[in-house]
């Protein structure tokens, strides 16, 4: 991979990483018409340029991400004479309520963790697979058309519990399937728990920090464990550097310009953006013009 192949990547992936639109379809579909070889390190390189994408969350809202409930404080007379178990549960409300924000995080991230344990070489495999990603641009499309009618009824609450949390984790293993987008599927299972759509997106994209941060950290070990691996990585790590840089600043431009579009306009612009796309690429494909192998 060339470092001109790497930016035009990173730059693919940094303006579609938090918009509906799937990063890693993208990153596919640029790969096949780039005539990109499926290396071991260009996959990697599509997971841990990632790194620099949620870099750009972290910035953007870190008064946010980096806030810690306030303590509760409890009247000392009330427990007095309590049993240990009793405490105990008092202190461990404490806690949660401390950090309530991550704990809902790491509720919301527990779903695709396991699944992505369980099936990551089928998850593997569908990277390469073209058609998929076409098919499912498309299928997501339709869907795109009609979210702003089935959820447009917003609750007045708009705080995340924890079962809301845990839905919208079910909802983003969905986006294990190339061409889902992790966006969509999480900000869909934001709405359905009557989030409205700013809400909706925004816990989207604190809920990427981890979900993608563990993505690119299983990848980066995986590599790093071998020795053959670890050598190309060392050979590469200027490219890499490249792409997370790239990755970090236009994915900043595009999570400003996409929280703005969404709350205007909503999602049919999207959904039409993905079925011509899908809808092209599968013309594509059946032209041979593109191989259906990334």
């Amino acid at each position: 991979m060339s470092i001109l192949e790497a930016i035009i990547i990173a730059v693919v992936e940094g303006l579609t990483e938090f918009l509906p639109v799937s990063s890693t379809g993208h990153m596919i579909i640029t790969q096949a018409l780039l005539g990109i070889e499926s290396t071991p390190f260009v996959k990697a390189f599509t997971v841990i340029i990632q790194f620099g994408a949620i870099l750009s969350v972290v910035l953007l809202y870190w008064k946010r991400f980096f806030r810690l409930n306030p303590v509760i404080i409890f009247d000392k007379s009330a427990v007095t004479g309590m049993g240990f178990v009793q405490k105990g549960w008092i202190f461990l409300k404490r806690f949660l309520h401390k950090f309530d924000f991550y704990w809902k995080l790491f509720i919301a991230v527990v779903p695709a963790g396991v699944l992505g344990l369980i099936f990551g070489d089928q998850i593997d495999s569908l990277l390469e697979n073209v058609l998929v990603v076409s098919v499912m641009l498309v299928a997501g499309g339709i869907v795109m058309l009609f979210v702003d009618t089935w959820f447009n009824r917003p609750v007045e609450n708009q705080s995340i519990s924890w079962q809301r949390a845990l839905k919208i984790g079910f909802f983003q293993c969905i986006a294990m399937i190339p061409g889902v987008s992790r966006s969509m599927a999480t900000i869909v299972g934001g709405m359905s728990t009557r989030l409205d759509r700013k809400n909706a997106a925004e816990f989207s994209f604190f809920l990427a920090v981890p979900t993608m941060a563990a993505a690119a950290g299983y990848k980066l070990y995986q590599l790093i464990k071998d020795p053959a691996s670890a050598a190309m990585l060392q050979e590469n790590i200027g490219v890499l550097i490249i792409g997370n840089v790239v990755a970090f600043v236009v994915a900043i431009i595009a999570i400003r310009f996409f929280i703005d579009f969404l709350t205007r306009h909503g999602f049919k612009a999207f959904g039409w953006y993905r079925i011509i796309v899908g809808v092209l690429l599968i013309v594509l494909l059946l032209s041979g013009t593109v191989s259906n192998v990334a």
